[in-house]
């Protein structure tokens, strides 16, 4: 769009900052949801003077219309490849092969490894209650605290929720500043690998020195070939202290392949689109074939049909019905909220790009000598340690700073994965998951924010460590 919604750069400005303002404020103070707290504000800003209405309008729809018509499907198709690694004990299989590869001593390794898998395709805080029983025993199992068995694996969950494709979060900023999914994988995967293995040296170092016993009430739990599927909800403890027997039907759990099937194919497909983007002229006759089966909805796509591929071998559904109405349903559910603030936030971005706003903003950052690289992270830092959401965080960063990606210089690759790394510190109070993480694991408020909120903050550190490494020698 050419049209701007106002020539006067202090009143873009302004109104942006307070549109910001005004989104955390009601997050933040009233609990509002973050649908009605984005759309509240951006609307309010169609009131200021010197703004142009009709130009606001449709730079308002065209926003909204552009970035979730190349992402809605790919978020739904995300979700219910969750869901079906949720019910199918899939979760419990990756962890044990990472189990394996370490050995018993080095469990917490092996759960930090194991979360860095799990966080490309289930929700962190999902992942966490999956896993919980296997970190209190293996801690009981080793002697140490949860502090130093939990705290790698909340780490990695995080990252790669935040960071690395197919989760919502970053697939939709990567939409928003339009950003090559493949090569997000890739240096997505790179830059979080480091983030979670320094969250393991800080696990090592920390948790001993945090009191945080595990429970062993979880020892029913576990059987001779690991875990099993259903394992009883904590939750439903009876009077004796005794652990509810109303979910534990016991299944065999699923192939090590078929495990990670889900999460790996479309991984491989979608960057592998990339590569051969990158090497083969577009006349080639397997670049066009690349390019298909790299489509996030067709990669995305697979790894649905293989997900539920998975759950017929594992018999963890009832029949169609339950399929139809309970997983496809969850996921839909889930999906909604993603999309609908995804569009927002390209709405905003659309609106912020109408605007002499951009270019100020952008200039500004420069002539105080701020690396470039280094605002989108600082506005999801902002955001997340406000609103709590990763989520939210990484969308506000790409939203606001996607416009000014030209005049700072920076490519969509640098821009998507510092708003993300931005997005994980710190977890605290106004986190769910951070709550999830503290009330399962038995945790004091002061463990969990030592142990929970230490370890976010180290592992997006070092991962925006890694993406400034890639930015420097001119990778992204």
């Amino acid at each position: 769009m050419e049209e701007t919604i106002t020539n006067n750069p202090f009143v873009a400005l302004i109104g942006f900052v307070a549109v910001i303002i005004v989104l955390l404020f009601l997050i933040a103070k009233f609990k509002w949801h973050v649908f009605i707290a984005l759309l509240v504000p951006i609307v309010l800003l169609s009131f200021a003077p010197t703004i142009d209405r009709t130009v606001f309008i449709e730079a308002f729809e065209v926003g909204f219309g552009r970035t979730i018509q190349s992402i809605a499907v790919v978020i739904v198709l995300g979700t219910l490849i969750a869901e079906a690694l949720r019910n199918s004990g899939a979760v419990e299989r990756i962890t044990q092969s990472m189990l394996r590869v370490v050995g018993k001593r080095n469990m917490a390794l092996a759960l930090t490894l194991a979360g860095f898998v799990i966080g490309l395709a289930v929700f962190s805080d999902v992942g966490y209650i999956i896993l919980n029983p296997l970190v209190h025993v293996a801690a009981l199992q080793t002697g140490v605290t949860m502090s130093f068995m939990a705290t790698g694996l909340v780490g990695a969950m995080q990252l790669t929720h935040a960071v690395v494709p197919p989760t919502p979060g970053p697939l939709a900023a990567a939409a928003v500043v339009e950003a090559d999914i493949g090569l997000i994988i890739l240096y997505g995967s790179i830059v979080t690998m480091i983030g979670s293995l320094a969250g393991w040296v800080y696990a090592r170092i920390v948790g001993p020195r945090v009191p945080s016993p595990p429970s062993e009430k979880y020892l029913a739990h576990a059987n001779k070939d690991g875990w099993h599927i259903g394992a009883a909800d904590p939750s439903e403890d009876d009077a004796d202290g005794k652990a509810a027997d109303t979910k534990t039907e016991r299944r065999p759990l699923p192939s090590l392949g078929l495990s990670y099937a889900p999460v790996i194919v479309p991984l491989l497909l979608i960057a592998g689109s990339s590569v051969a983007d990158f090497l083969l002229p577009e006349d080639h006759p397997m670049h066009g074939i690349a390019m298909l089966v790299g489509w996030p909805v067709l990669a995305l796509g697979i790894g649905v049909l293989l997900a539920y591929f998975l759950a017929w071998r594992t018999r963890c559904y009832e029949g169609p019905e339950t399929l139809k109405d309970t997983w496809v349903e969850n996921a839909l559910r889930s999906s909604a909220m993603i999309i609908m603030v995804t569009g927002l936030g390209g709405s905003l971005s659309q609106l912020l790009q109408a605007t002499p706003a951009v270019d100020s903003i952008a200039e500004q950052t420069l002539a105080w000598g701020i690396p470039a690289i280094v605002l989108p992270f600082l506005i999801g830092v902002l955001a997340n340690m406000v609103t709590g959401s990763t989520t939210v965080g990484v969308i506000t960063a790409a939203s606001i700073t996607a416009p000014m990606m030209g005049t700072l210089g920076l490519s969509p690759e640098a821009t998507m994965l510092s708003a993300a790394c931005g997005s994980v510190i710190i977890k605290y109070f106004n986190s769910s998951y951070f709550w999830v993480c503290t009330t399962l694991s038995g945790m004091t408020l002061r463990a969990a924010l030592i142990s929970y909120g230490g370890v976010t903050f180290v592992g997006g550190t070092f991962s925006m460590l890694g993406v400034v490494g890639l930015w420097a020698m001119g990778a992204i």
